[in-house]
């Protein structure tokens, strides 16, 4: 049961739009339909509702080396206004979420974003790693101070910019600026999920609704869209492609070794993540191409010459691409792109070819060729 409702639920409920519950908040789903809404993000412009997200505040003198011991990347790399993609394992070093941290532009310390729902228990994973490590610092779970919005397509600089009271067409990608929307100071990243250019607005929570207005006319998203549009980037959801408990996967399987900072001497997961890069992943994450019109669902079964050599994670018909695509983790054997394979659905086995994951690259310059 969904126990959040976004500081804007009102204003959903009252375009219409279809809620789902996600990471126990009931979110927007859509509000015209995902296949309008995708369009929009992917021809023009769309505007998400995206304040499930959780926030969390690290400030103090040892901010750097507690986040740099709980992330894979290195965040002494970032200056003030720069974002990081980054992973939080456990000691295993397996996938315990996937967050982006922002050094903040103005002040010292760092916001990081981790998924719905999970702000409270990296918050006290954060506070119990600096206790034992003997660290100053201040961490607090700020998710109810922000609303957090995402306008991303084509046509996002000149939307945002022309709502916004500085230029923010020159922000570079994974930097942050602050400017005003709507009368409200709001931090603006250049930064986003869906594949395509845009901003994520970080709010704050009473802002909500005047901000979210100043973006009238704009295609209202929901996470229908979101979703589709993320898997056609080839981009990973948390508790479906990777899970500490359900799915539980190493950055090094899930194709996300480029946020993995081996020559950090010290982060938690590092013993076994070097072990498995020397060994190489009996498992990897590929992207796969499935023929006909059936859609390989999340833990459909792979099959090679009749065995079971994996599972898919993720599946949907791709509405730019007009073809099934799906993630799967297969068995390393099998990970090479043209590899033929079964996906079996609803009983029945249907071939699927292993693809790049960044389908609207892999595919999408197939389409284009013929």
């Amino acid at each position: 049961m969904s126990s959040h409702k976004p500081p804007l639920y009102q204003i959903h409920h009252a375009a219409g739009a279809d809620f789902t519950d996600f990471g126990g908040w009931k979110m927007p789903v859509s509000f015209d339909s995902i296949r309008t809404e995708h369009a929009a993000v992917r021809e023009s412009v769309g505007v998400f509702d995206v304040s499930h997200m959780s926030e969390v505040s690290v400030r103090g003198p040892d901010a750097t080396e507690l986040m740099n011991v709980l992330t894979t990347n290195d965040v002494r790399a970032l200056e003030p206004g720069d974002a990081q993609y980054s992973c939080v394992l456990d000691d295993r070093g397996v996938i315990l979420d996937d967050i982006v941290v922002y050094r903040d532009p103005d002040q010292d310390g760092y916001l990081f974003v981790p998924n719905a729902g999970h702000g409270g228990q990296l918050t006290d994973r954060w506070i119990t790693r600096a206790a034992e490590r003997g660290l100053t610092v201040s961490v607090e779970d700020v998710s109810t101070e922000f609303g957090l919005l995402a306008v991303q397509g084509p046509d996002a600089v000149e939307t945002v910019e022309s709502v916004s009271s500085d230029s923010i067409a020159n922000l570079s990608r994974f930097t942050t600026t602050r400017t005003e929307i709507a009368g409200s100071n709001c931090l603006v990243a250049r930064t986003g999920y869906t594949g395509e250019d845009g901003f994520e607005i970080f709010v704050p929570s009473n802002d909500s609704a005047s901000v979210w207005n100043a973006f009238d006319g704009v295609q209202p998203c929901g996470l229908g869209a979101r979703d589709t549009l993320r898997l056609e980037a080839g981009l990973l959801l948390s508790g479906q492609d990777f899970d500490p408990n359900a799915e539980p996967r190493t950055p090094l399987e899930a194709g996300l070794g480029f946020v993995v900072d081996f020559s950090k001497p010290d982060f938690i997961g590092r013993e076994p993540l070097c072990d498995l890069e020397t060994e190489g992943p009996d498992e990897t994450l590929v992207g796969l191409r499935i023929e006909g019109r059936a859609i390989a669902r999340h833990g459909y079964s792979l099959h090679a010459d009749g065995d079971r050599v994996g599972r898919v994670t993720s599946g949907t018909m791709s509405p730019t691409l007009e073809v099934p695509i799906a993630l799967g983790y297969v068995d390393a054997a099998y990970a090479d792109e043209g590899t033929e394979l079964a996906v079996n659905v609803r009983d029945r086995d249907v071939d699927a070819t292993v693809v790049g994951s960044r389908f609207l690259t892999s595919i999408g310059t197939e389409t284009t060729e013929k």
